[in-house]
Parts: structure tokens; sequence; C-alpha cells
């Protein structure tokens, strides 16, 4: 009897140990199971940064829209505040034009639209953009007009989606609008591609681009630019990290939302020219190399620029030869002559 005891003791303990081997045999694969199910859900996707002013994915073409810039004018002006880039860009009479890029905008009036000049053909081309105007000196219509145009291009002379709107009394000249729509459908039935991928003309960054720690970096609270009867100033908000546009003592605002126009970055690009052969409309020296300054949040740089020629794209860089990075916002490009004095203050 004890014998037996013994071995049922015996068996009864070899089962529990079996037992107690099994659930941990079992048991283990099932928590790293759950473990790596658990892992795998709560997996948070990497987060890519991308730029808000512009889509760099994008394929959509940019229009390039000569807007009026005369002082009369600059309070009728309409859309340009959702441009990414716009040139001030110096004209003979003493006066600048805007050339305002658009890019993935719907639903924009702009104006008001005035007529091009033949080294506007320049600014466009850099960024694969169709070229859109009211009228042409004789030298831009010899390069735009007809089959032989050395771009595309929309003109309120000769192409439909282009109107009349006078809310200030001003002259004629100064109440020509468009839409990007109108813009879009006259394009289409030109047969214009609506698509590029060689538009990209600037380095963007999405990361904070802080000009402080460059060498010979200066304050730049306020910009100064005469063009002749017109002077443009940017005056920096700090609170906001941008710079406020100014014409001649007042702060410009869209006619239709009542927005200041502001600029994130402002590049000065310091050009030369000479009168045209008819002594009267300028040849601006868009192609070479000159100085210039890069402007943001509050601080500049000299920079250096150069373009190979009038296809090509201009190119921004430190003294030192590295492209300049851009912070993600609207950028202004002042295209100013060498024989006016800018201040950065």
């Amino acid at each position: 009897m004890k014998k037996k005891r013994i071995i049922i003791i015996s068996i009864i303990t070899g089962l529990i140990v079996i037992g107690a081997i099994c659930i941990l045999i079992f048991k283990q694969p099932k928590s790293d199971n759950k473990k790596k199910t658990t892992t795998k859900k709560d997996k948070t996707p990497e987060v890519v940064e991308k730029l808000k002013i512009v889509d760099l994915e994008s394929k959509t073409r940019p229009y390039a829209v000569v807007v009026n810039n005369t002082p009369v004018a600059v309070k009728v002006q309409e859309g340009v505040k959702k441009a990414y880039i716009v040139y001030e860009i110096p004209t003979e009479g003493s006066t600048s034009r805007l050339i305002a890029l658009f890019k993935d905008v719907k639903d924009l009036t702009i104006g008001t639209i005035r007529s091009v000049r033949h080294n506007f053909i320049d600014f466009a081309y850099e960024s694969d953009a169709i070229l859109v105007g009211h009228g042409w000196s004789h030298y831009a219509q010899d390069e735009l007009r007809g089959s032989k145009a050395i771009i595309n291009n929309i003109n309120g002379m000769v192409d439909n989606g282009f109107w009349r709107n006078n809310p200030e009394g001003l002259a004629s000249e100064h109440t020509s609008y468009t839409s990007i729509e109108n813009i879009e459908k006259t394009a289409k039935d030109k047969g214009y591609s609506l698509e590029s991928s060689n538009w990209k003309l600037l380095n963007y960054s999405v990361k904070e681009i802080d000009l402080s720690n460059k060498e010979g970096v200066m304050n730049a609270t306020k910009v100064t630019l005469p063009y002749g009867n017109i002077t443009t100033v940017f005056n920096y908000n700090a609170e906001n990290k941008n710079y406020v546009k100014n014409v001649n003592g007042i702060d410009i605002v869209d006619h239709a939302t009542k927005e200041n126009l502001t600029a994130k970055n402002i590049i000065i690009e310091k050009i030369t020219y000479q009168p045209a052969s008819d002594n009267y409309y300028w040849n601006l020296n868009t192609v070479g190399s000159g100085d210039g300054y890069y402007i943001t949040n509050g601080k500049a740089v000299k920079i250096k620029w150069n373009k190979q020629s009038r296809q090509d794209k201009t190119k921004y860089t430190y003294l030192d030869g590295k492209e300049i990075e851009l912070n993600d916002g609207n950028t202004y490009i002042e295209v100013h002559v060498t024989s006016k004095n800018e201040t950065v203050e």
C-alpha cells in the first residue's frame, strides 16, 4: 500500500510538473504574438514636413501676370497677395511693374493688368510660366505675337478673358482685370500645356532659416527701394515674422480683401541697364551676374546672383557660393538698378 501511494503521488507530481511546463511553453508565444501585434498597431507613421506656400511635388504650370504698380494704381491691386513670387521690375518713366507668379490657386481676380516689356520674358522663362499681360511694347510684341512667339503668352490685346473695372475713377490704362479661371481657359484654348516639370526656381526650406549666424549679417527691419516716382518700403513685423509692403508712405492692401500685402522673403537683385534703340524703353541686363541681398526674419546678408542666358534660371548664392535657402513663405524679388541706392536698416 505504501508503494502504491508513493507511485500515485509521483504520478500526480509528474503530471503537475508537466502541466506547468506546458503552460509556460504555450503561454510565452501568445505573449510574444500579442506584443508584436500591439507594436505593429501602435507604430506612428513618419511625418514628412511640407511647405505651406508652394507644393514642390505639384506639376501645375505657373502663370506670370504683369500687374500695375504705378503710384495711382497700387490702391486697386487685387490678387497679388496669393502670388508665391512677385518680381518688382523697373521700367521707363521712373516707375516699376510687378510680375506676380501664381500656382495651384483658384477663384482669384487679378489686377490691374498692364503691358509687357521685352525683359519681362526673361523672368517668365525661368519658371517655365505662361506670361500674361494687357498690351506690349513694340519689342515685346515682336517676340510674343503669332506663331513665332518665343514663349507661351496671353495678352488682352488679342485674347479673351479680360474685363474693365474702375472702382476708383482712374484712367482707362489702370482698369484691366483677369482671373485664374479665365487664364486657364484661354491657355487651354491656345493649346498650351498646363503642366511643367521645370517650374522650380528658388530653394525653399521647411525648417526655419535664421541668418543671425551668417558672416556679415545685418539688421533689416526696414528696407527702402527707390524706383523713381515710386518708393517701395518693407517694414518688418516681428510678431508675424513678415514684411508689410508700403508704397510712397502708404501700406498697400488688396482692394478686394483689404488685407495687407506682405513678404516673408525679400531678394534684392542689383542690375544695370541701357536705353533701347528707340531711346525710350530700357534694356535690362538680366543675363550675367551681380550683387544683392537676401532678407528674412529681420536680418539681411549680401548675396550674388548669376543667370547664364534668358532661358536659364537665376541662381542666388551666399558669398561663399552656396545657394541660399528661403523660408517657407512668399518672396519678393526686387530687381533694382545699381544707379538707385537701396537702404537696409
